[in-house]
C-alpha cells in the first residue's frame, strides 16, 4: 500500500469518524424524546476503505401498530370511565346522597312516621317536604344528563376540529417523506414527525396504516373508512345548540361514513370520538329513561282512586305536565323526570293542604278516603307505602328488570351505573397497561439506550485516535523521505 492510499484511508476514516460521532451524539442529546427513532450511519466498502452510505432509522412496524391500537382502545377507555364517574357523581352524589334512591327510602320512613301519628301536621308537612327532594332528585338528575349531553356534544366537536387539523399537518409531512424519499434525502425527522402524528390521531379514531412505494402513507379506521389518501379526507359533524329529552344528537362522519359509538362498560370503542358518542348517545340516554321510569313508577304508586270506580285514576301526590291523567303504563315519557312535581293541592308552600295525602281528594271530593276527617286515619298512608313495594311494570328500553316495584327500580338505577363505572374503571387499568408494555417494547428496540451510545461513542474515540496516529505517521514518514531526497 502506497503511503498515499494510506493517507486517503485515514482521511475517509477520519470523516467517516466525525459523522458517526454526530449521529450518536444526537441519538444521545434526543434520548427523552419519546417520538425520536435512533439513528445509526450504514457504512459501505469503497476503493478508499469505507464511507457512510445513509443514516438509518430504527423502526419495527408490527410493535408501532400494535402501541397505535393500544392507544386508542385506551383512550376509549379513559373517556367513557371519566365519564361514567362524572356521571355517578353529579346524579347520585357521594355515597348516593342525591340519588333518586335515597331520596325514595326517605319519603318511606316519613310516609311510615306520618301513618303511626296521622293526626300530626308536622309529620304531614315532614312527608310533603320528602316528596320535594324525590321530585328535586329527579329533575336535577334529569337537568344534569342533559347538560352532560350538551357537553359530550361539545367535546366532540373540539375532538372533530383538531382531528381535521392533525390530519392536515399529516398531509404536509408525509409530502414531506415522499418527497425526500424520491430525491434521496434523509427523511429520519420526517418519519418522527409523522409516526408522533399518527400517535395523536389514535388518541381520537382507531387507524390501521398501510405504506406505499415512496414511503407514500395511507390511513384506514378501524370502521374501514379513508382517512388519508394522498390527501386528508373531511371528518364532519354538525353539533347541537342545546339537549332535551328528546333531542338526538347528530353522528360523526369520516369520508361520508358515520363513526360507530361504543358498546358496554368494558368498551368497545377505540378513540375519544366513539366513547364521546356512547357516553353522549346510550350511557346518558339509558339513564334519562332509567330516571323517566322512576318518576313515571312514583306518579302511579301515589296516584288517586275513586272508591266508586267510577271515575279514572288521578295523578296524587305527584304529578306532571300532562296531569291529573296518568302516564301509560309500562312504556317511558321522555321528560317526565324533568317535569314531575308534587301536586298543589297537597303542597302547603302553594297554598295546598298537606292532610289531602292522608285523606286523598286532591282531584276533588269523589277521590276523598277519609271523607269524615277523622284524625286517626291512616289506610291510604299504608296503601302508599305498599304500592312503593308492589311490582309494577317498566319499559325494557330502560335497560333493567322490567318488573320491579318503583323503590326497588330506582336502587337498580344506582347499581346498573354503577356496575357500568366499575367495568370502565377496570377496563382502563388493563388498557393502559397495554399501551405501557407496548410503548416499552417499542422503545427498546427503536428508542436510544444511552449506556449503548456512550459506548459507541467510545469506540468511535479509539477509532478517530488510531486514524490520527495513522495521519501522523503518514506524515513522519513523507517527512523523512523528502529530507532523504534532498
Amino acid at each position: 500500500m502506497s503511503l498515499t492510499s494510506a493517507l486517503s484511508i485515514a482521511q475517509t476514516a477520519l470523516f467517516n469518524t466525525s459523522r458517526q460521532t454526530s449521529v450518536l451524539s444526537r441519538n444521545v442529546s434526543e434520548a427523552s424524546n419519546p417520538d425520536y427513532a435512533r439513528r445509526s450511519a450504514v457504512l459501505s466498502s469503497t476503493l478508499a476503505g469505507a464511507r457512510v452510505a445513509k443514516i438509518e432509522r430504527a423502526a419495527n412496524e408490527v410493535l408501532f401498530r400494535q402501541n397505535l391500537f393500544a392507544i386508542s382502545s385506551w383512550q376509549g377507555q379513559k373517556t367513557l370511565s371519566d365519564g361514567l364517574n362524572s356521571l355517578q357523581l353529579t346524579i347520585n352524589g357521594n355515597d348516593n346522597a342525591t340519588a333518586p334512591a335515597t331520596a325514595i327510602s326517605k319519603l318511606q320512613t316519613a310516609l311510615q312516621l306520618y301513618a303511626s301519628t296521622p293526626s300530626n301536621p308536622t309529620l304531614a308537612e315532614g312527608a310533603i317536604q320528602a316528596a320535594h327532594q324525590v321530585v328535586r332528585s329527579l329533575n336535577d338528575g334529569a337537568g344534569a344528563i342533559q347538560t352532560f349531553r350538551a357537553d359530550a356534544d361539545r367535546q366532540i366537536a373540539t375532538a372533530v376540529d383538531s382531528l381535521n387539523r392533525l390530519l392536515a399537518e399529516f398531509e404536509v409531512v408525509n409530502t414531506e417523506v415522499v418527497n425526500g424519499t424520491r430525491s434521496g434525502r434523509d427523511v429520519s425527522d420526517a418519519l418522527d414527525r409523522r409516526d408522533a402524528l399518527l400517535k395523536q390521531i389514535s388518541e381520537y379514531v382507531a387507524i390501521s396504516t398501510t405504506t406505499r412505494s415512496g414511503n407514500d402513507m395511507v390511513i384506514i379506521t378501524g370502521d374501514g373508512a379513508t382517512l388519508f389518501e394522498t390527501i386528508a379526507r373531511p371528518v364532519t359533524f354538525t353539533p347541537n345548540t342545546a339537549y332535551g329529552p328528546g333531542t338526538t344528537g347528530n353522528a360523526v362522519y369520516i369520508d361520508g361514513v358515520p363513526l360507530a359509538p361504543g358498546i358496554g362498560g368494558n368498551t368497545t370503542a377505540s378513540g375519544s370520538i366513539a366513547a364521546t358518542l356512547q357516553l353522549r348517545d346510550d350511557v346518558a340516554l339509558r339513564l334519562q329513561n332509567q330516571l323517566d321510569e322512576v318518576a313515571r313508577g312514583m306518579i302511579a304508586a301515589f296516584a288517586e282512586t275513586d272508591p266508586s270506580g267510577t271515575l279514572a285514576d288521578a295523578a296524587g301526590l305527584f304529578t306532571w305536565a300532562g296531569g291529573p291523567s296518568l302516564p301509560p303504563d309500562g312504556t317511558i315519557v321522555n321528560g317526565l323526570a324533568a317535569s314531575i312535581r308534587v301536586n298543589a293541592a297537597m303542597d302547603p308552600a302553594a297554598g295546598g293542604n298537606a292532610a289531602l295525602l292522608r285523606d286523598g281528594g286532591a282531584n276533588g271530593a269523589a277521590y276523598a278516603r277519609n271523607a269524615g276527617g277523622a284524625a286517626s286515619f291512616s289506610d291510604l298512608l299504608l296503601a302508599y307505602s305498599q304500592r312503593l313495594e308492589e311490582p309494577m311494570n317498566f319499559d325494557p328500553a330502560a335497560g333493567l328488570d322490567t318488573s320491579r316495584s318503583v323503590a326497588a327500580f330506582a336502587f337498580d338505577t344506582v347499581g346498573w351505573l354503577e356496575s357500568q363505572r366499575k367495568q370502565a374503571d377496570s377496563g382502563s387499568e388493563g388498557k393502559e397497561a397495554l399501551v405501557t408494555r407496548t410503548a416499552a417494547a417499542l422503545s427498546n428496540i427503536t428508542g436510544v439506550n444511552v449506556d449503548e451510545e456512550m459506548a459507541l461513542l467510545l469506540d468511535l474515540e479509539h477509532a478517530y485516535e488510531a486514524s490520527a496516529r495513522i495521519i501522523s505517521v503518514v506524515d513522519e514518514m513523507l517527512a523523512t523521505l523528502l529530507q532523504a531526497t534532498r
